[in-house]
């Protein structure tokens, strides 16, 4: 479904299991052509206009139709029409066992409609799922649940540990991107402000998006121990993009340098301020994660490429964030497996870069360094490249 294999680095890119950092589940419904296409974008529907007509729209008659038993670039009637018929457990299962990825760790913070769980998403792959706990979540739970202004703070503390407790819980996650954006004051906010803070929102209702809260709840993070994952970047017309930049949460990094890992999700258009990030603190890592899909294999290799100018080899990770279908986790790993084999193996040729070195960014990229990070058991011997 990808170029013909060119050469021994897309040979181990395309043998090599990936390590899905962050993800989402997929529905577990059957989708009608409106309800697919709905899902194909970030953005809202277009009257007289379908979402099949854009990159990932394209990308996906291509490259997951034959998935289906359908002809590459069949129309989107076909394609809408032979997914209905095969319906949703098997349509799942063709493409997250075409995916080729063996570890998923699933954002469970966002199901705005029935998505499957960590264990089925990894039983439908013949894979293993871990669990990323959204930190906005639980301080609305705290919030909907009744609590003082005054004992906010420890109530959230307090559900925040019991939540990262769970079984298979190795990551937590703040969707600040959208809340307030990173142009926030980087101090620990007092324990006045959260009071106060809290005393406004809990009057007000709604989800939290009040800065101080969000403020409180990144230290809170912080406090937990865990790898912290940041939406950055590219989302639906809810963010505000300029606010959106993580170079915008230089001086909260310098702050926080030592404490736990930092991931930068997505980036895209911002895969460069993030790429120098984590060329200047230690604790920052990144992905290109939804960019790839959304580019798909036609322009994974230069997002890649930018994300890859000045990055550690041990700070970038694989993610799909495949989130509601499961084309979407096939099509991310067939974009990073061709965009990362397509750069790498012309450096090796042009012999910018030795091949050890070349599969040794691989074996990292794919899967080591999120192993390494999150805790994970290591790669069996014997898959490896």
């Amino acid at each position: 479904m990808t170029a013909a294999v060119a050469g021994p680095v897309h040979e181990a890119l395309a043998a090599q299991p990936l390590v899905d950092h962050h993800c989402h589940g997929v529905v577990t419904a059957g989708l009608d052509r409106p309800g697919l296409e709905s899902l194909l974008t970030e953005g809202d529907a277009w009257p007289g206009t379908s979402a099949f007509d854009t990159p990932v729209g394209v990308a996906v008659r291509r490259h997951c139709a034959p998935v289906l038993g359908l002809p590459r670039h069949a129309s989107p009637e076909d394609y809408a029409a032979r997914r209905s018929e095969l319906g949703a457990d098997e349509v799942n299962r063709r493409f997250l066992a075409a995916a080729g990825t063996e570890v998923f760790c699933v954002d469970t913070g966002y199901a705005p409609v029935p998505l499957t769980t960590p264990r089925e998403l990894a039983e439908a792959a013949g894979g293993t799922a871990f669990e990323v706990v959204r930190l906005e979540g639980v301080a609305e739970a705290v919030a909907r649940d009744g609590v003082e202004p005054d004992a906010y703070a420890g109530a959230f503390r307090r559900a925040a540990e019991e939540a990262v407790r769970r079984p298979g819980v190795v990551a937590v996650k703040s969707v600040a991107a959208y809340r307030t954006g990173f142009g926030l004051d980087p101090a620990r906010p007092s324990a006045a402000e959260v009071t106060g803070a809290a005393r406004r929102w809990l009057a007000a209702g709604g989800r939290l998006a009040d800065p101080v809260l969000v403020r409180h709840l990144l230290w809170t993070a912080v406090e937990l121990g865990l790898p912290l994952q940041l939406h950055t970047g590219f989302g639906d017309n809810d963010l505000r993009l300029h606010r959106a930049d993580p170079a915008l949460l230089t001086d909260w990094l310098h702050l926080t340098a030592g404490a736990v890992p930092v991931l930068l999700l997505h980036c895209w258009p911002y895969q460069r301020q993030a790429a120098y990030l984590a060329a200047v603190f230690e604790q920052v890592y990144l992905d290109v994660g939804l960019t790839l899909h959304h580019v798909g294999p036609a322009r994974a290799r230069a997002v890649l490429e930018e994300a890859m100018e000045i990055t550690p080899f041990h700070k970038l990770l694989y993610s799909s964030d495949a989130y509601g279908l499961a084309e979407f986790h096939l099509l991310g790993a067939l974009s990073f497996r061709h965009g990362l084999a397509t750069l790498l193996q012309d450096r090796v040729d042009s012999d910018e870069l030795s091949l050890p070195d070349a599969l040794r960014i691989v074996r990292r990229t794919a899967s080591a360094n999120a192993r390494r990070l999150y805790g994970l058991p290591p790669e069996p011997a014997l898959r490896r490249v």
